[in-house]
């Protein structure tokens, strides 16, 4: 069975699982941000078949998150280096760990985010650069974008409809 491409979507989310949402690619981000960088670091860290690995490493080079660079000529091997773009994703992580932690973790956190001057334990939020505003469904909400085609525009109507319940 072929998989539905979302990359032609109209949808800012929908177009970024196209390029992370196989739960292996997270993952390895995940440990690029943890400084590995080597198919055999990748390998023994997360335990995946090598095939599976030569696969998601090809595609998030394909979709700019990764960046090959060769350090062996004979035999040809790279390491797999944060582009920009994969560095952009650092706080999805962050928010999955805290997420993670809040939600499926009853044993308690096994990761933690800490600020390296106080040792502090962080709790990650969205907050609006501009404003400076934890950024909250009371606060926010969606709107359409300069670019946003009619299906999106007819949907996001939707969504910010006030309800039944919430009128008076």
């Amino acid at each position: 069975m072929q998989r539905k491409s979302f990359g032609n979507l109209q949808c800012p989310i929908a177009r970024s699982l196209e390029r992370v949402g196989e739960w292996w690619s997270i993952l390895i981000l995940r440990d690029a941000f943890y400084g590995l960088t080597r198919f055999d670091e990748f390998q023994k860290s997360l335990g995946i078949a090598p095939s599976m690995l030569a696969r998601r490493l090809n595609s998030l080079v394909e979709s700019g998150l990764l960046e090959r660079r060769r350090y062996s000529e004979k035999p040809p091997r790279d390491d797999y280096v944060l582009t920009e773009i994969g560095r952009d994703f650092r706080p999805v992580v962050w928010s999955l760990v805290a997420w993670g932690n809040r939600h499926f973790a009853p044993e308690g956190a096994s990761v933690q985010l800490i600020d390296r001057e106080t040792g502090a334990v962080a709790e990650p939020v969205l907050v609006d650069r501009i404003s400076g505003r934890p950024i909250t469904s009371q606060s926010f909400k969606p709107s359409p974008g300069p670019a946003a085609d009619e299906r999106t525009r007819r949907r996001l109507a939707r969504v910010n409809s006030p309800s039944p319940e919430a009128t008076p």
